[in-house]
C-alpha cells in the first residue's frame, strides 16, 4: 500500500450552506510513516476534514480511504486502524489518568496482558507515568493533551488524526508535544495535524495549506518556500511611519506586511542582486533621515507562503 490516507475531491456542504461548500474538492495522498500537517485559519476547513477521515462525517461527494479501507464504505475496518483525536477531546475529569487510559483501552477491546503493557507504555511515552493517581480535571493544559494523545494511541493505530492539538497549551508544553508527534511519526505511524500555526507546520515532512474549503498547495517545508516567486528582506527602521512609506513606494519590492515591530519584504528573482535592493534601501532610509536598526535577507517562513498563496487566490477572486 503506497498511502495511508487517500482522498479524492472530497466536498462537503452543511444543510445551512447552499452556495459555499466546507469542503470543496480536496484531494490528498499521504504515504505511510509521514507527519503531515494541514495548515489553515478558522473555517479553512480543517476540522470537516478529519472528521471525514476519522469515519465520524460522511462527504457529501468525493470519496477517502485510509489503510486501503473506504471511510464511508467500510467504516468500522477502516476506524480500526485510525487513532482520533478532535479538538475538544472528553476526557473524565472524575477519573484518574490511568483510569482514563485503562477506559479507552476498554473502548478498543485491549485486554488482559496486553492492555497493562499498552497503558504502561503510553504512560512512559507521553511521560505520563508520575501522574497516574491524578485526576484528569486537576491536569494543566498541555498534560490533558498529553492524556488525550495516549488515549488515542493505546490500541496502537497505523494512523492518527488530531485535530489543532497544541492550540490553549502554553510554548514548552507544544514543544513537548511536537516531539512526542515526531517520535510516533518516526515509529511508522502516518501523523496528520491540523493547526492553526505555521510554525508547526515547519515540523513536518510535507505540509498542505488549506484556505476557504481548498487545498491552496502541499508539498514539503523547502520545497514551498522554493516555490515564492520573490526572496525576503526583514527590515526595522524609526520612524515606523517614514519606514512604511518608503517600503511602499519601492519599485523592487512586490509586497510588504509587518511583523512585529519590523516589515517583511517580498523582493523578485527577476530585480537581479538582492544586495543591490538592500542598498538601495539603505540609501533611501538615510537620504530620509531614518534610523535603521535592521535591514537583512532571511528564509522565507511557512507563513510567506501562505500570505502569498491567500493573496494570490484573492487576487483571481
Amino acid at each position: 500500500m503506497e498511502y495511508a490516507i487517500e482522498a479524492h475531491d472530497i466536498v462537503k456542504k452543511y444543510p445551512s450552506q447552499k452556495q459555499h461548500a466546507a469542503v470543496a474538492g480536496l484531494s490528498l495522498a499521504i504515504p505511510q510513516g509521514q507527519l503531515y500537517s494541514l495548515v489553515g485559519p478558522d473555517g479553512a476547513g480543517k476540522t470537516t476534514t478529519l472528521r471525514i477521515l476519522s469515519t465520524v462525517m460522511v462527504q457529501s461527494s468525493g470519496s477517502a480511504q485510509v489503510m486501503g479501507y473506504d471511510v464511508r464504505k467500510q467504516a468500522e475496518k477502516a476506524r480500526a486502524h485510525i487513532g482520533y483525536m478532535p479538538q475538544n477531546f472528553s476526557l473524565y475529569p472524575d477519573l484518574s489518568v490511568a483510569e482514563n487510559l485503562s477506559f479507552f483501552a476498554d473502548i478498543q477491546r485491549i485486554k488482559g496482558d496486553h492492555k497493562k503493557e499498552r497503558m504502561e507504555e503510553m504512560l512512559a511515552f507521553t511521560r505520563l507515568d508520575r501522574f497516574r493517581s491524578r485526576r484528569a480535571g486537576a491536569l494543566s493544559g498541555g498534560m490533558k493533551k498529553k492524556l488525550a494523545l495516549a488515549c488515542a494511541l493505546v490500541h496502537n493505530p497505523a494512523v492518527l488524526l488530531l485535530d489543532e492539538p497544541s492550540t490553549g497549551v502554553d510554548p514548552v508544553s507544544r514543544r513537548e508535544l511536537w516531539v512526542i508527534l515526531a517520535d510516533v511519526a518516526q515509529q511508522g505511524v502516518t501523523v496528520l495535524v491540523s493547526t492553526p500555526y505555521m510554525d508547526e507546520a515547519e515540523r513536518c515532512h510535507q505540509v498542505g495549506m488549506l484556505y476557504d474549503g481548498r487545498l491552496l498547495t502541499s508539498g514539503s517545508p523547502d520545497e514551498l518556500s522554493a516555490r515564492l516567486p520573490f526572496e525576503i528582506i526583514e527590515v526595522k527602521a524609526k520612524p515606523r511611519k517614514a519606514m512604511r512609506q518608503i517600503v511602499s513606494e519601492m519599485d523592487e519590492v512586490i509586497e510588504w506586511r509587518p511583523v512585529g515591530d519590523r516589515l517583511r519584504l517580498a523582493v523578485a528573482h527577476h530585480n537581479g542582486d538582492l544586495e543591490k535592493v538592500m542598498d538601495a534601501l539603505k540609501r533611501r532610509f538615510e537620504a530620509e533621515g531614518l534610523e535603521v536598526r535592521l535591514l537583512r535577507r532571511v528564509k522565507p517562513s511557512m507563513d510567506d507562503v501562505f500570505v502569498h498563496l491567500v493573496n494570490e487566490q484573492r487576487r483571481t477572486q
